[in-house]
């Protein structure tokens, strides 16, 4: 309150564009000037200190704050899965590309749980962090012997986690040098 006591001192323009100041200014008078609601202050400020949440559904009190807690994990492992995906910015014009952009994330988030409940099954707790940048570490280098054309594969050492990823995905961990 303290900042939009402030924000009205400058004026009414100060007001303009900040979302959060839009709920508690009314205007007075035939000059058009701002002040703060000071009753929608006071009826604001019974749900101080409360977690009000607004529902449509016939949920029970519980499973409707249930619901609504796991929402952040759903945000976090979609976030997640568009980094690791790339898929974000993307910015889209069409419907089919909207809903291809949506399935590629639903896919992913999918594949992520079952690897995450493979390596649960075995035992195995990881952080999809820890996750990801062991398997980013994970390399492959090509070597050509000139002298007789022989190709040679180089697998750098895997880090962390990447062995029980692998072996949760029934991914062969391939040997360190192959030809």
């Amino acid at each position: 309150m303290d900042s939009l006591k402030e924000k009205l001192k400058q004026g009414d323009k100060a007001l303009v564009g900040n979302k959060g100041y839009r709920k508690y200014p009314k205007r007075e008078g035939e000059q058009a000037v701002f002040s703060i609601d000071e009753d929608k202050l006071a009826e604001e400020a019974r749900y101080d200190g409360l977690w009000v949440l607004r529902t449509n559904t016939n949920l029970s009190i519980e499973e409707v704050a249930f619901q609504y807690k796991q929402l952040w994990m759903v945000e976090q492992t979609f976030r997640s899965v568009k980094s690791v995906l790339e898929t974000r910015p993307i910015y889209h014009k069409c419907d089919d590309t909207i809903r291809g952009h949506v399935f590629c994330s639903f896919l992913a988030l999918l594949l992520m749980k079952e690897l995450l409940s493979r390596l649960e099954a075995g035992g195995k707790i990881y952080e999809w962090e820890d996750i990801k940048r062991d398997l980013a570490a994970l390399r492959e280098l090509q070597l050509r012997i000139h002298g007789n054309g022989a190709r040679y594969f180089l697998r750098s050492e895997l880090r962390g986690c990447c062995f029980d990823v692998l072996q949760a995905a029934g991914v062969a961990v391939p040997p360190s040098l192959r030809r």
